[in-house]
């Protein structure tokens, strides 16, 4: 901010006389030494030998980088200085009169120094035999933040008192109080009172009460010392005193000090986090700022504005948490996380349950780390250390861990005293044992207009893990890589109506230049013929294989980098039918939205806008957008038609589950990997698109029945369950060129008669069938 020009350089001669007077003060305080020294620092300042002011004269408070919401919440901070800019009109009366009160009540009269007090505290000084006052006016503590350091010196102290005078010559009343409110240190990183009143109360500076402002301003003067949330008892006592300086001084009345001194205050909870949780997508942005601005990203107060909507964002969070989390419990108790040898000593136990709680990271609010004291199949005791009574756990709430308490539990299963575990509230608010899952997830949505990220969870927990599975996770698709096939099989004559042939295949050692590959359906078995639409919403991998030896690999590779695929990770070979490549959900968001959108190709992003702490825009999103032509990946009749195809995965298919959703509009398609190392569904509806995945980060087996349709599906749904509120269903507008027969959509030029009407009905199971017959069975 720029302020006032500061007065002429020459000093009159009513400066001089300030320094000897406070010379001749220091005269019997430090013995003719000291003296000597003020004349000299004296005759310094007449030549301009001081620190010059331009940090004050033109002040730049080092500000985080804060990140918001598209809708204004904040969900991250990056600087190591919390602190809020506040203007000295926006600062409230009480807040200005406590800290007046507090730290210098004759501010408004003084011209830097205090003479009355400067004496007094000489006088208090020689009596005591060193430099127990200070008697430091706030023009003095700003002088002092600003350019010295905190040693109690006569040496410092006497410049300190030079520097006061003349930053009193140089700056208003105003602007020296603005100054000092934004910037000293009030604990907790927090410099300023607007950045302190959301560290201890969790609101803005100008709601603050008279209470809560006697509290905030007895910060400077020891801000660990008297910290309401360490030392309440010190704070407490430090806050009365101010408001009686306050009521003595006239700043209140007496019913206003009787009432402050009844309120009861309510302070923020230590390490609260934010109102909506979204840290992958805070680091994301910290990143972005960090290539642009280095350095200055975290001091220069930027404002970054993502394009995530914050209800949104709490659904994706609650919907992959309890995703993992059923998944979690589906697998069984693994066991405590450790154990400690508690002492038969009540006090001395009391310190070893304290030391493994403080030891056992707290990853996730919603479950405390715990202490067995007593254990048996009835019931559980467990304390979470000094803050509160300890917690029997019923029978009833037991189901989960009832194998750990079996007598002949392994003991690394076992549940006993000294066993560190978990507690949470179930539904009914009652606690449970629980555990931190192993198995990780991401989640992310996104507009199908823009590619504007609604929602992204990068993993269970930030904290326990900052690894971002939507943007760094190269995962095998598995079925959810199918559409890209089928839509490449659309633009080479088959149809939603080829048969197929649902039968075993085989694939010859010469043609893989390895081994025999026989690859199979997930369930194990095979249904014969069936049309092109059945088989994708049946996710028949031998229809999938057969229709891409029908168009090549090799077109299918190029054809898919249309949806943003990299083509190099896809090989061209039959296993891509199986999605044996590599994606991340970032891309699978992106690349489904094509269907959704009428064919256009978009970029996922997650940066709308960045601002400087005046919010001036110094960057702006410009995002491509579905309607340009320029950004056209598909036909439109193809994108129609294959949206017409996953809604049926939806309607009859293996996401039939999504109907509960009661909406006719969901489209997309469920994803599990032959080793079941990877469950996903990747899905939308025409205005949002949401891809879920469950996994763990070293791959292996989630388990023999685990599917993208048991495990990722619900997860999507529960997100869609609250992002589709209100949202109208969307119907199926078939676009110029699209020809409906006998129920069926076809491409004007590729229907029954012109288009492929076979693929592989020679083969296995058909072997020796008409294909009319088999044609009039599945329609």
């Amino acid at each position: 901010m720029s302020r006032k020009s500061a007065r002429p350089a020459s000093k009159p001669a009513r400066f001089r006389w300030r320094t000897l007077v406070l010379a001749a003060i220091a005269i019997p305080v430090a013995g003719i030494a000291s003296a000597l020294l003020a004349v000299a620092l004296a005759l310094l300042l007449a030549n301009d030998r001081l620190p010059p002011l331009d940090a004050l004269i033109d002040y730049r408070p080092r500000i985080p980088l804060r990140v918001y919401t598209a809708d204004g919440v904040l969900i991250g901070e990056f600087g190591e200085e919390r602190r809020t800019f506040v203007r000295i009109e926006d600062v409230p009366d009480v807040m200005k009169y406590a800290v007046v009160a507090a730290e210098d009540a004759r501010f408004f009269e003084h011209a830097g120094v205090d003479l009355v007090g400067v004496a007094r505290a000489a006088l208090a000084n020689l009596s005591a035999g060193g430099t127990e006052q200070g008697a430091s006016t706030l023009t003095m503590q700003l002088a002092r933040e600003f350019f010295l350091s905190p040693e109690r010196t006569y040496t410092r102290k006497i410049i300190e008192i030079l520097l006061a005078f003349r930053i009193e010559e140089s700056l208003s009343k105003d602007q020296i109080l603005e100054l000092y409110l934004n910037q000293i240190f009030l604990g907790k990183r927090a410099y300023g009172f607007a950045a302190a009143a959301q560290t201890y109360f969790g609101k803005p500076l100008a709601q603050v009460s008279a209470a809560e402002a006697a509290m905030l301003a007895g910060l400077p003067k020891a801000p660990s010392r008297f910290n309401p949330l360490v030392n309440p008892r010190r704070a407490t006592e430090r806050q009365r005193y101010i408001l009686r300086r306050m009521l003595e001084s006239g700043f209140l009345t007496q019913a206003q000090y009787d009432a402050a001194l009844a309120e009861k205050l309510q302070f923020a909870q230590p390490d609260s986090g934010y109102a909506v949780e979204a840290p992958y997508v805070a680091e994301l942005a910290r990143q972005l700022a960090w290539d642009l601005y280095r350095e200055d990203s975290y001091t220069s107060g930027l404002k970054i504005f993502t394009t995530i909507l914050a209800e949104d964002q709490k659904a994706a969070n609650a919907a992959l948490r309890d995703g993992l989390f059923e998944y979690d419990r589906r697998h069984g108790f693994r066991g405590p996380e450790r154990f400690i040898d508690l002492s038969g000593d009540p006090a001395v136990a009391a310190d070893q349950i304290e030391a493994a709680i403080a030891e056992a990271a707290d990853y996730d609010e919603q479950l405390d780390p715990a202490v067995v004291l007593e254990a048996s199949p009835k019931a559980v005791t467990v304390s979470r250390g000094k803050g509160g009574e300890p917690i029997t756990i019923e029978q009833k709430n037991l189901r989960f861990v009832a194998r750990a308490l079996a007598p002949k539990a392994p003991a690394a299963l076992q549940l006993r005293r000294g066993a560190v575990v978990r507690v949470a509230r179930n539904a009914k608010g009652e606690w449970e044992i629980a555990q931190l899952p192993e198995v990780q997830g991401a989640f992310v949505a996104a507009s199908t207009a823009d590619g504007a990220v609604r929602a992204l969870v990068g993993g269970f927990d930030f904290s326990r893990n900052k690894f971002n599975r939507v943007t760094q996770a190269w995962r095998q698709p598995g079925s959810a890589f199918k559409p890209f096939i089928y839509s490449a099989a659309l633009e080479k004559g088959i149809m939603t109506s080829t048969i197929v042939n649902d039968a075993p295949f085989r694939v010859d050692p010469a043609v893989t230049g390895g081994q025999l590959w026989e690859p199979k359906n997930y369930d194990g078995k095979y249904d014969g013929p069936m049309p092109l639409r059945t088989a994708l919403a049946r996710s028949k991998n031998m229809v999938s294989i057969r229709v891409l030896d029908e168009i090549g690999p090799q077109y299918a590779q190029d054809y898919i980098t249309r949806f943003g695929f990299d083509a190099a990770r896809h090989p061209p070979f039959l296993t891509m039918a199986l999605g044996a490549g590599s994606v991340t959900p970032w891309q699978m968001v992106g690349a489904i939205s094509v269907f959704a959108n009428g064919g256009y190709r978009i970029d996922p992003y997650i940066v709308e806008r960045i601002t400087d702490g005046s919010g001036r825009v110094l960057a702006q999103a410009r995002p491509a957008r579905a309607g340009d032509e320029a950004r056209r990946a598909i036909d439109p009749r193809n994108a129609f038609l294959m949206d017409s195809m996953l809604r049926s995965v939806v309607r009859f298919g293996t996401a039939a589950r999504a109907k509960s959703l009661k909406r006719s509009d969901l489209a997309g398609k469920t994803g599990t990997t032959n080793d079941s190392h990877d469950a996903w569904f990747v899905g939308y509806q025409p205005t949002v698109a949401a891809v879920a995945w469950v996994g763990f980060d070293q791959p292996r087996k989630l388990g023999d029945r685990e599917t993208g349709g048991g495990l990722a599906l619900p997860i999507w749904i529960d997100y869609m369950a609250a992002a589709l509120k209100g949202v109208p269903e969307a119907g199926e507008n078939p676009p110029r060129g699209v020809v409906r027969l006998d129920g069926e959509y076809y491409l004007s030029e590729t229907r029954p008669g012109q288009g492929v009407a076979t693929i592989g009905i020679e083969d296995g199971l058909a072997t020796g069938e008409n294909v009319d017959e088999v044609r009039d069975q599945v329609f």
